[in-house]
């Protein structure tokens, strides 16, 4: 165990300090704590107000959303959450996936790394937050920490924001500890090899093959990416790369894009448009993947499994099949440790 003790060479009386762990912080993006209106609104608040997600001038953005957003979409979006709640728990399956792959992740180190590294998660909206884990990590000794953003693929509206977010509660440390941030991973081959058995075996417990495998990312306006975020060039590489493992030809994978919001241009093709235009184009039965998430979340079991699933069957489709994400797969723990082993060299090896 690593209790407080003195600073070497310290005085008799320097209050003692616990120091020498490393911390390995993940952070995800977020989750209402509830589906009510007034969780959903401070939830919805903090997110939408976020610049990295939405960059408009305040003085444009925030009396539409103040005034307009925030007093009918808490009630849509709390029905969307509604549906897919762990009513058990009473948590969404974000936070109750989260939680298993820290528990999983914590494990997996504490084999090789004993308790010298102090293993936990945040979000970035809502509840843990970024702020109050990272007091509490170097509360617990840690002078070193290791934030693990879990999106493999990197954007302005999901990594980016994440490590404001850390950078800005080291601010608040008098003792701020030695940091890194972990960069995306999306080609990884162990975690593409992780997606691909994903998929594997979705497709061997499937009566008959799908015509075409959908990764379907979640979206962004198209100016981000001339304003040079590579988003989409590591979407459509992780799509590249996980074909190439699979074997398959180039007809039988695609990318997409989902989650638009507001009136820009966003990334094409849509998802929600584009599976109805195979269901017209006679592919009536389809996978659909969602690379970019790490953990099933509204935009996956709402969007996914109910929006877009409608919007196939309405234009023909026949089969629909959502490959649920790695979630806290073996596989996909190991991909993490992996890349958490990498991110630690030179501080641990």
């Amino acid at each position: 165990m690593f209790d407080a003790t003195r600073p070497a060479h310290a005085p008799a009386d320097h209050p003692k300090v616990k120091m020498g762990r490393f911390g390995v912080l993940l952070a995800n993006l977020g989750t209402p704590d509830d589906y009510s209106y007034w969780p959903m609104r401070r939830y919805l608040n903090e997110f939408l107000s976020d610049k990295r997600v939405i960059d408009y001038p305040a003085w444009k953005w925030q009396p539409i959303l103040q005034g307009i957003i925030l007093t009918k979409r808490p009630f849509s979006s709390g029905a969307a959450y509604k549906s897919i709640w762990n009513h058990d728990k009473g948590e969404s399956p974000l936070m109750t996936i989260t939680k298993d792959q820290t528990a999983k992740l914590r494990a997996a180190l504490a084999e090789r790394y004993g308790d010298r590294v102090l293993v936990d998660f945040c979000m970035r909206y809502g509840n843990p937050s970024t702020k109050s884990k990272v007091r509490q990590m170097v509360a617990e000794g840690c002078d070193r920490i290791l934030f693990f953003p879990l999106y493999p693929q990197y954007a302005g509206a999901t990594t980016a924001t994440a490590n404001d977010q850390f950078f800005r509660a080291l601010m608040d440390e008098a003792w701020q500890p030695a940091a890194r941030t972990v960069p995306a991973y999306f080609d990884e081959p162990i975690y593409i090899d992780a997606l691909a058995q994903s998929i594997e075996r979705a497709y061997a417990a499937m009566d008959s093959r799908p015509d075409v495998l959908v990764c379907s990312y979640h979206g962004m306006p198209e100016r981000y990416l001339m304003q040079g975020d590579p988003y989409h060039c590591q979407c459509v590489k992780t799509t590249r790369l996980l074909r190439e493992r699979l074997g398959w030809d180039k007809s039988e994978v695609i990318s997409t894009f989902q989650s638009r919001f507001g009136p820009e241009e966003w990334l094409k093709p849509y998802t929600v448009d584009h599976v109805a235009e195979l269901a017209r184009q006679g592919k009536r039965n389809i996978a659909v993947v969602a690379p970019a998430f790490s953990s099933d979340c509204i935009e996956t079991l709402e969007e996914i499994n109910e929006e877009i699933r409608e919007s196939f069957e309405h234009a023909g489709g026949e089969s629909f099949t959502y490959i649920p994400c790695l979630n806290d797969e073996d596989a996909h723990i190991a991909a993490l440790a992996k890349v958490v082993e990498s991110n630690l060299g030179g501080w641990l090896d």
